[in-house]
């Protein structure tokens, strides 16, 4: 650990509450959310005090977690807390679909949650609400008479439990195809093959409380402060107890460079400096950044040779590699000077524990699986793993995605992240008693694409809106119009529901993970597998909990073999689960608040054993990727999609807090902007193979010849036919020109 830091070295400014400054001002916004909620106040606080939250991954139950004493209550989760309080939507407004399509996204939750089943069919100028009965004879008669293979589902993260990950991949596999995915796919996956493929496993391989053991904790490509606020509680106090804190981003993230943490009172008042250092690479050059740090390390000896050679493989051929690759060329590609670069390796060559911790800024790039590798490769090179205040974390910005991918909501692999072939489709076909299909599915991308060459017949989707989180919105639309079935679950109207259906599309009415049957589990993101009770709602009384509509869907489709996958309650299918999923062993014990287990302990791969064939972890071989010459002269900026004041595609607030930047804005460098001879606010379009966006400049702290815009809003930018190999991941970033208008 370095030096222990005093309260006036962490302050950001003597200023209270950093009132001359662009933040967020959380206190007001807990009395707008407390108004907002006004109609059920008891039920909102049974929520925030009882339930798992909704939010992001970090685990809190009630308003505590197991990282760090006090209440913990972060405005992601307080945004999300009118989902559950507000009333139904008038039924009399949903048979105009063009009126309703005027509203955008956040007009449509406004409305108020769906009450009813709802039906439209082609030619219908919208939706009539439908008895269930009716419904699922329909649905039963239509999807029965399908080919498995040419239908699909798909699970978003949006609160959904394990349990009911876990039921939707069986039921599709009892149907006989794996066409199921979910959207930790869209996130992660490329983390799930860059850990797989060099230490083994699929997850974090520590717990938050090591960031107290840390001498250094690295953020690449991440930004907490805006997905995970209540992880800056964490940073605060481990850079009080001495760790350092560095970025490895395209942008100094302001909230990550300052923040005002609401329930730490030093912190509220004065606010906190979280990072130490910043290093701002090349959008996507993170990969050539940290094999030049490599570099680095090897040549002066930083690296661990004694645990290199007890507990690893692969060492010379990748150092060799590493020796091919030119460091001014590496250099370019990442943006920074060799002083940079070595002044990061020394970071590490002081911090003899570290933990690493990514998002979405690594992963969502063709080359998202490599760089993870290169991140492990530099972990591995210091021994980042296995020991307290050391960790390799992909850290989850959505509830329920560590745990959709564990429980094989994936069409490549079954539970437990086993890979799909005959000899697996055996053994799950003895465990459930019923033929698996051995092939593996095709993911989310790849059903798109099958309905857009008309090609699927029935699609269930259990939210998620596809005009907000794929590129190329207009050709998503056209995919889904193409479906003969539709049939959407969800607690809100959403765009996607609009779309005019090739035959007919359902709208199912759901209920959220507080309101679900029986209650369910979460799995963090340190792995903590965790319960949340159930909190009845009484003024729906049509909605159904997805896991119950999931069986009702299965009994519909194939009644005659219903009994293979039925369940009497949520209890049942944990002890499914623990039956299936070995490493989540104790998830059937769990069944009342408060309840948890953490699978594989707080450190995976302690005590240098490694879960792969050799019991070794690996080094891998990874190549940064260069834009032709082509591309970069026709298309001379690379942009970046960032969030802004929003959770997934829900846009919150049209002003992000932390940045100041509206919706439109389009961040450039002070140095592009004098280059182009722009202005704050000047129009602008950006022209990309795909597509064109009109926006507004907005100086900010981005590296030159790079631009960041707000995901959804510049999706119409991204390519649709780039995808990351190992994950399946759209490449949600695009080299552009630029034009100044007016």
């Amino acid at each position: 650990m370095g030096r222990p830091r005093s309260t006036r070295e962490l302050i950001h400014s003597w200023v209270p509450f950093g009132l001359h400054e662009t933040k967020p001002h959380h206190f007001r916004e807990m009395l707008r959310i407390a108004w907002e909620n006004k109609r059920q106040p008891w039920r909102a606080w049974k929520i925030l005090s009882k339930g798992v939250c909704d939010g992001c991954a970090l685990g809190t139950t009630g308003l505590k977690d197991w990282t760090i004493d006090g209440t913990h209550l972060c405005l992601v989760r307080l945004n999300l807390l009118k989902l559950n309080t507000m009333g139904p939507l008038d039924l009399g407004r949903v048979g105009d679909a063009r009126a309703l399509e005027s509203l955008g996204s956040k007009g449509l939750r406004n409305l108020g949650r769906i009450p009813k089943p709802l039906r439209r069919r082609k030619g219908e100028p919208g939706f009539t609400p439908v008895d269930w009965d009716e419904l699922w004879r329909d649905v039963g008669e239509r999807w029965g008479a399908f080919e498995p293979d040419r239908t699909g589902m798909f699970v978003t993260s949006r609160g959904v439990t394990n349990e009911v990950y876990y039921l939707a991949q069986k039921v599709m596999r009892w149907w006989g195809t794996n066409n199921v995915d979910n959207s930790a796919r869209l996130c992660h996956s490329p983390s799930t093959s860059g850990l797989k493929t060099t230490v083994g496993v699929a997850a974090t391989t520590c717990s938050y409380t090591d960031w107290y053991d840390a001498d250094l904790i690295v953020f690449f490509g991440s930004n907490p402060a805006n997905d995970q606020p209540v992880a800056t509680k964490y940073l605060h106090e481990a850079r009080r107890r001495g760790a350092r804190v560095l970025g490895v981003n395209a942008y100094e993230e302001p909230g990550m460079r300052r923040y005002w943490i609401p329930s730490t009172v030093d912190s509220a008042l004065f606010g906190t400096e979280l990072t130490d250092r910043w290093f701002l690479v090349n959008v996507g050059g993170d990969l050539a950044f940290l094999n030049a740090v490599q570099k680095v390390l090897i040549a002066k000896g930083w690296h661990k040779p004694e645990f290199i050679e007890a507990a690893t493989e692969g060492f010379e051929e990748f150092s060799a590699a590493l020796e091919q690759q030119p460091m001014e060329q590496l250099l370019e590609l990442c943006g920074l000077s060799y002083e940079e670069v070595v002044a990061f390796a020394e970071e590490l060559h002081q911090a003899d524990k570290a933990v690493f911790v990514w998002s979405m800024g690594i992963t969502q790039h063709v080359h998202g699986a490599d760089t993870v590798r290169a991140i492990c490769n530099t972990g591995l090179l210091r021994e980042y793993v296995g020991r307290p205040g050391t960790g390799l974390m992909p850290i989850r910005g959505h509830s329920g995605v560590q745990g959709g991918a564990e429980m094989g909501a994936y069409a490549n692999v079954f539970p437990g992240g086993v890979p799909i072939d005959a000899g697996s489709a055996e053994h799950f076909g003895e465990l459930w008693g019923f033929d698996l299909p051995s092939e593996p599915g095709i993911n989310t991308v790849e059903l798109l694409e099958q309905a857009l060459a008309g090609d699927l017949q029935g699609f269930y989707c259990i939210g998620g809106n596809f005009l907000e989180t794929m590129p190329q919105p207009e050709r998503m639309a056209e995919a889904l119009s193409k479906i003969p079935l539709r049939i959407h679950s969800d607690i809100f109207m959403t765009t996607q529901m609009l779309v005019e259906p090739a035959d007919t599309v359902y709208v199912l009415p759901t209920r959220t993970r507080y309101e679900q049957t029986g209650g369910g589990t979460e799995t963090s993101t340190e792995r903590r597998v965790i319960f949340s009770p159930e909190i009845p709602r009484n003024d729906l009384p049509d909605t159904r909990s997805e896991w119950e509509l999931l069986l009702d869907f299965a009994k519909a489709i194939a009644p005659e073999r219903y009994e293979q996958v039925h369940f009497d309650t949520t209890a049942a299918i944990r002890e499914d689960i623990e039956r299936s999923v070995p490493s989540y062993a104790g998830i059937a014990g769990l069944n009342k608040r408060g309840d948890w287990i953490q699978w594989g302990g707080p450190h995976l791969c302690a005590d240098r054993k490694f879960p792969t064939a050799s019991g070794k972890a690996h080094f891998r071989t990874v190549t940064p990727p260069v834009d032709s010459a082509e591309a970069q002269e026709r298309f001379p900026f690379k942009l970046a999609t960032r969030r802004g004041k929003q959770f997934n595609s829900m846009v919150q607030k049209e002003v992000d807090q932390l940045t100041g930047a509206a919706r439109d804005h389009l961040f450039f460098s002070d140095e592009d902007v004098a280059k182009l001879g722009l202005r704050k606010d000047q129009r602008v379009r950006l022209t990309s193979a795909y597509g064109s966006f009109d926006g507004r400049v907005f100086p900010a702290k981005v590296t030159p010849g790079t631009l960041q815009g707000h995901w959804p809003e510049v999706n119409v930018l991204l390519p649709h036919d780039r995808v990351e190999p190992d994950g399946g991941v759209p490449d949600y970033n695009a080299r552009v020109a630029v034009e100044a208008l007016g």
